[in-house]
């Protein structure tokens, strides 16, 4: 027989009524738990979730009135607003059934119930329940596609053989479920690749959720990706599905997972070994399928030797390796993604088609680019807005003539971060983008390097 009743959960002080529901119900239920004493009702919820929750509306104190089924369906519902709950009555009446149905029943039986009468009245609930479920996968899954769908420049640019051999990558993975590490610099498009990789996979029609990992505290890190009930802390003012949750089905984008502490990799690590997450605030693990896309512009294998890194949780993330060249490795593409990122942002800002001269174009080949794509992409909406003419000129790059044309040799800004913004952006350019070299001479890590360029918006 299909128990299609899943989990059942009954509170009614009268024994006999319990023993005989079990009886009944297990030969259709999953499982069935009964208790006698509705005091007990904060604890079940906290620790289970139910399918339909079958509750008494007339316990020992108060043998008619309903007021105390009245008031245990408001603390289940406290509990799990979502809840289904059938109250069960000797002394029912219409006016009772409306009042508890406007309390947040789902519906309304009498005792002695009738067998067939009950089974279908909890199968009923049961549907109910999945349409609940259903309805909030959905909400959720919509609100990720809306955010999906508008992501700027969803498409990647680039014609040179770099690109060509990541383009190649992209089409063998993404139709495998397979982990995947992208690694690269900042703003070499790592979002859009794992975004490429979900819409070309076997999962494309279900949501990407992408999540920056760098931009999430310690303490809300638990929350954001494994969801919360509500009241598990002070500003838990509902039940919230995490981002693993959500991407049930999907895929889950991991962005600069290289700045988790150990800590949270230990939870993230566990969390991927046994493929199920647990809502802060409730005991009960749910199941996860997910397809799991990671970056980050961290020297992961360095940080592994340095104990930083946890190297079973780079083993889980990194069936496949994907390396995304700096712009300084791709120059054959700067002249189309400058082009493409001109009409972009002339359509935006409702500008006369603007034209990049052949000089300006010329500079820009050689410019070692150390903030990558989006640096470029910054530096034309800049211009695009700036300048005045239909032809943009190496003059309105500013970085493109005074770093490249006629580098000063001495500091006249004395505000500290634009000394150290400088500072750096000679250093990079000096070492034709290395940022490792780089690194060494200022006398800083490449992690810290890093930070520093992101800080910039280098």
């Amino acid at each position: 027989m299909d128990k299609e009743l899943g989990k059942i959960l009954i509170i009614d002080d009268d024994e006999d009524v319990l023993i005989a529901a079990k009886l009944l119900l297990k030969k259709h239920a999953k499982e069935v738990l009964i208790e006698k004493n509705p005091k007990k009702i904060p604890f079940l919820m906290n620790n289970g979730t139910y399918d339909v929750i079958l509750l008494d509306m007339n316990f020992s104190k108060d043998i008619t009135s309903g007021k105390e089924g009245y008031y245990w369906l408001e603390q289940i519902l406290e509990a799990d607003p979502k809840a289904v709950v059938i109250l069960i009555t000797a002394f029912g009446d219409v006016e009772m059934a409306v009042k508890a149905l406007k309390e947040g029943a789902t519906d309304f039986v009498l005792k002695p119930w009738q067998n067939e009468k009950l089974i279908g009245t909890l199968s009923s609930a049961i549907k109910l329940k999945e349409s609940y479920k259903e309805v909030d996968k959905l909400k959720s899954a919509k609100k990720q596609l809306e955010d999906d769908i508008n992501k700027p420049f969803k498409d990647i640019i680039g014609d040179s053989p770099a690109m060509k051999n990541v383009f190649s990558i992209i089409d063998k993975v993404a139709s495998t479920d397979a982990n995947v590490l992208i690694l690269g610099e900042n703003g070499t498009g790592k979002e859009l690749v794992a975004r490429a990789i979900h819409q070309r996979s076997l999962r494309k029609d279900n949501v990407f959720v992408g999540v920056d990992m760098g931009a999430i505290t310690e303490t809300l890190f638990e929350s954001e990706l494994f969801g919360h009930k509500k009241g598990a802390f002070t500003d838990a003012k509902e039940d919230r599905a995490g981002r693993f949750e959500i991407a049930t089905g999907g895929s889950l984008f991991l962005d600069e997972i290289g700045n988790l502490g150990m800590p949270l990799q230990s939870k993230l690590l566990s969390v991927l070994q046994q493929r199920q997450v647990t809502r802060i605030g409730s005991n009960k693990p749910l199941d996860i399928d997910i397809r799991l896309i990671c970056a980050t512009n961290m020297p992961v294998y360095d940080m592994v030797a340095e104990n930083t890194f946890r190297q079973d949780l780079l083993y889980r993330i990194n069936t496949v390796e994907l390396h995304l060249p700096p712009l300084r490795e791709r120059q054959d593409d700067v002249t189309v993604l400058a082009e493409h990122f001109t009409k972009v942002y002339c359509d935006k800002y409702r500008k006369p088609h603007k034209k990049l001269a052949s000089s300006t174009l010329k500079k820009m080949t050689k410019y070692p680019w150390p903030g990558n794509i989006r640096e470029l992409q910054h530096a034309i909406e800049r211009a695009i807005i700036m300048s005045e003419g239909n032809i943009l000129m190496p003059d309105d790059f500013f970085f493109l003539v005074q770093k490249t044309d006629n580098p000063s040799e001495g500091v006249d800004n004395l505000n500290l971060d634009e000394v150290e913004k400088n500072v750096i952006l000679k250093a990079v350019n000096k070492h034709s983008g290395n940022i490792s070299k780089a690194a060494k001479e200022l006398g800083l890590t490449r992690a810290s390097l890093y930070r520093r360029l992101e800080k910039h918006g280098l």
